[in-house]
């Protein structure tokens, strides 16, 4: 917990307990298997921590669900969150965004309703008569609960290209644009605000310098390295800047205020070794006074096993030590550990996949995939990759051994020579 420089307490302080979080992918599936166990645990532990911390403003930056058009079951546990979360706390104020897997449209459809629960939605830039864009419809006033208005809210969706205000004149880039709207929308609250009210911004993007998990290709592929911004963007006097789209929890160019809360789920096996997490932030006389990181409860844990790539007798071995199910007992399936199989091949092993299958018959994880890796060799620099005139010249035969040892490193086996001969022969009549 980080603890700030205290702003002197009168009778004037204005004070708000506000908690970010976001990228929930409600509806995702991790290889195959549901989790929608696993979404309705966090959620429920969510609805107990904003009692207990007594949150006053809840704020999701982006990624409410995992597609555009989620399952009824989805949206179903989405609105039931809501309505229990509002029910118990009457003072809590929700303010969400849409993200880049969010259908803006549909996230903002609910909002006649979803306002009578005082939840405020922001998936679409609209822009007024004159085509400017409307800032009002992106400044959310926050109220404590007393009903007294403690700040503004900058609720920024994910923007795609036009989104933004226009240049002056010309043509820029996307984080030119970015940029552009973040300092006007900044000039425009800043300019409503009144002494000791607070400045929080929101966004779902790829800041420069945040750090991706390896297995993160998701959202490496929509923003990339090439679309990131720069913290520059947000305003030195934002209170703080809850954002989301980055799946690993973290601080941004070493900024106490400007963070990802990463998502409450892990989303690959390179999350194992760190904890997902919410961020509580209190905010008072419109200064960051504290932070803390909240801990979210790991509902199935993930294993890769082993740890690092062994052969497969070895790996087998390892499989066959875990235990085994036991329902009886109140063993729950959806409890079960996640498990990837990491083997080191020397040579194609096609019935590996069924004696993990056999040694995981009976044990209590769900197996998710076998990622294979194999030996570097010594040589491999001073092998001559293959012109154009050579695959001209090569035989179907030599070119298979060829792309064994390259793969592999060793002579091709004899048994698979002889079921490629027999295609050949085949394919010849």
């Amino acid at each position: 917990m980080l603890f700030l420089p205290l702003v002197i307490r009168d009778s004037y302080k204005i004070m708000i307990r506000i908690l970010h979080t976001a990228d929930w992918h409600l509806g995702q599936t991790f290889f195959g298997y549901d989790r929608t166990g696993e979404h309705e645990v966090f959620l429920n532990w969510l609805a107990e921590e904003i009692r207990q911390k007594e949150i006053d403003a809840l704020i999701i930056a982006g990624d409410v669900f995992d597609v555009s058009n989620p399952s009824a079951a989805s949206q179903s546990m989405y609105y039931q969150f809501i309505y229990r979360v509002t029910a118990e706390n009457p003072y809590l104020q929700i303010v969400i965004v849409a993200g880049n897997h969010d259908s803006a449209a549909r996230l903002e459809s609910p909002i006649p309703l979803l306002e009578e629960l005082n939840t405020s939605i922001v998936g679409i830039i609209r822009r007024t008569e004159s085509g400017e864009i409307d800032f009002d419809s992106l400044v959310i006033p926050l109220y404590n609960k007393e009903k007294k208005r403690e700040g503004w809210c900058l609720a920024v969706p994910y923007l795609r290209q036009g989104d933004y205000p226009a240049p002056e004149e010309g043509h820029d880039t996307y984080i030119a644009g970015i940029n552009r709207m973040y300092r006007q929308l900044y000039d425009f609250a800043d300019a409503r605000r009144q002494p000791g009210e607070a400045l929080v911004a929101m966004g779902h993007l790829h800041a420069t310098g945040a750090e991706l998990s390896d297995d993160d290709r998701s959202e490496r592929i929509i923003m990339g390295g090439l679309e990131s911004v720069s913290s520059d963007t947000f305003d030195e006097g934002l209170a703080y800047t809850a954002l989301g789209h980055i799946h690993k929890a973290q601080r941004i160019g070493g900024w106490e205020n400007l963070r990802y809360s990463g998502s409450p789920l892990p989303m690959s096996f390179s999350e194992t070794n760190y904890r997902h997490q919410v961020v509580a932030v209190t905010v008072e006389n419109g200064c960051l006074l504290d932070v803390e990181p909240l801990p979210v409860p790991l509902f199935a844990a993930l294993y890769r096993i082993p740890e690092q790539p062994a052969s497969p007798e070895e790996v087998v071995e390892q499989l066959a030590g875990l235990p085994v199910a036991n329902q009886e007992e109140g063993d729950e399936p959806a409890r079960w550990p996640y498990v990837e199989v990491r083997v080191l091949l020397t040579e194609p092993d096609p019935g590996f996949r069924h004696r993990v299958e056999e040694a995981l018959a009976d044990k209590a994880v769900r197996l998710t995939s076998i990622v294979p890796s194999y030996p570097k060799r010594e040589e491999a620099d001073t092998v001559r990759p293959l012109s154009y005139n050579d695959l001209q010249r090569i035989a179907p035969l030599d070119m298979l051994k060829h792309a064994f040892t390259s793969k592999y490193g060793g002579e091709l086996p004899e048994d698979i020579e002889s079921l490629f001969n027999d295609v050949m022969r085949e394919v010849s009549l």
